[in-house]
């Protein structure tokens, strides 16, 4: 049984990327149809601030590389404070342009809530075992944060209102965060010890290059689907309303988190995240059926690994990171953020060749399974 404390802080980091990750890096995918519908930003403006957004997460993780001397509490609230003033700007009138720099903004500060969160419970707190609790922060964001605008469709709302409305739960989320932060630190500060699991007591085999390689594949192979999912429902199920689908990609995305984690005790670093690639690759490649099923299937099976792909390799970045002269989360999530820039810039160049997406998700689902097979290592067939 885990301590209050140690509850308490699991849950304060879990809300750190909740908002951070779920309210303000995600749920820009699920409002953008009713963004264009409502002329608050056009099709390709929508383009460019995702692309914005993906650049400031590169930044964002590379500037938390140099704020290693900034306590991650601190961080964790600078993190999310700013992403619901982000939030918070989208609800008014806005030029596109300024639209499209607050995105970039909302993804430098999206990376630090990550890398912060991460920080502070796993290294800081040293609670290892809270690994799939944070990480299923982020799916209970795109949840929550799809199930709001969902109703703001039923009710009529615009576009602004609902950024308004989302803006208003990422600050309670925040206020919460921050007090429980603060009170998990006050009751027994940098004190509370997760008992060692036996994934813990047995030996990293993934290096730290082969794992930021890995990482950087994982997140070209997710962020296509990510990306387009809700766009490529709309165009195929006519009327059904896409958000639906982009509610069940966090959906899933929960309880994967805890899942994937069992299975890394239980595997070992190497054969769970081989097995969380492979089947990521599957839901990255069914979309090109081009059927219901197929995306109702993509959204569960992508929803349910990607995030499982960070449980798995975040802890195991940090075990590396003693044997290494630089922040190993945050290059990590530089790494992934270097993924997600280039997965749709090729996405956007073969569409306009093809006017589909089918080659980009083909190429995608080859990046994981080329990152699968990077998993594998001869040294250690027993894969832990």
């Amino acid at each position: 049984m885990r301590s209050k404390p140690e509850t308490r802080a699991t849950i304060a980091a879990a809300l750190v990327l909740v908002v951070g990750m779920g309210f303000g890096r995600f749920a820009f995918t699920g409002l953008y149809p009713l963004m264009v519908a409502d002329q608050q930003i056009s099709v390709e403006g929508g383009s460019y601030a995702a692309s914005a957004n993906y650049a400031g997460y590169l930044i964002g993780a590379l500037l938390t590389a140099l704020l290693s001397g900034i306590p991650s509490r601190k961080l964790c609230a600078f993190a999310t404070i700013t992403t619901v003033i982000t939030l918070g700007f989208l609800a008014l009138p806005l030029p596109e342009w300024l639209i499209v720099a607050i995105r970039g903004f909302s993804g430098l500060f999206s990376a630090i809530s990550m890398v912060a969160a991460s920080h502070w419970l796993i290294h800081d707190r040293r609670l290892h075992g809270g690994a799939p609790a944070l990480y299923s922060g982020v799916g209970i964001g795109i949840l929550l944060s799809a199930e709001m605008i969902a109703l703001g469709h039923v009710a009529s709302l615009s576009s602004h209102m609902i950024w308004f409305a989302l803006a208003a739960a990422a600050l309670v989320a925040t206020i919460v965060s921050v007090v429980m932060q603060a009170q998990a630190e006050s009751s027994k500060p940098h004190q509370i010890q997760a008992q060692p699991s036996s994934e813990e007591e047995k030996p990293v085999l993934l290096g730290a290059t082969r794992l930021i390689v890995i990482y950087g594949l994982a997140g070209l192979g997710y962020i296509i689907t990510a990306t387009y999912l809700p766009l490529l429902v709309r165009s195929a199920l006519g009327s059904f309303d896409p958000i639906h689908i982009w509610a069940v990609f966090g959906l899933g995305a929960v309880p994967s988190c805890f899942m994937w984690h069992s299975l890394h005790q239980r595997w070992g670093t190497h054969r769970s995240l081989m097995a969380n690639l492979v089947v990521q690759a599957i839901g990255v490649v069914l979309p090109v059926l081009h059927t219901p099923v197929s995306y109702i299937g993509s959204a569960l099976l992508v929803g349910g690994t990607f995030m499982g792909t960070v449980t798995i390799a975040m802890p195991a970045a940090r075990k590396v990171a003693a044997k290494v002269q630089f922040n190993m989360l945050a290059i990590m999530t530089a790494s992934y953020g270097v993924g997600q820039i280039i997965g749709p810039l090729m996405a956007n160049a073969l569409y306009t060749r093809t006017a589909s997406f089918d080659a980009s998700l083909i190429i995608a689902a080859m990046a994981l399974l080329i990152a699968g097979v990077l998993c594998f290592s001869r040294d250690h067939a027993r894969l832990q």
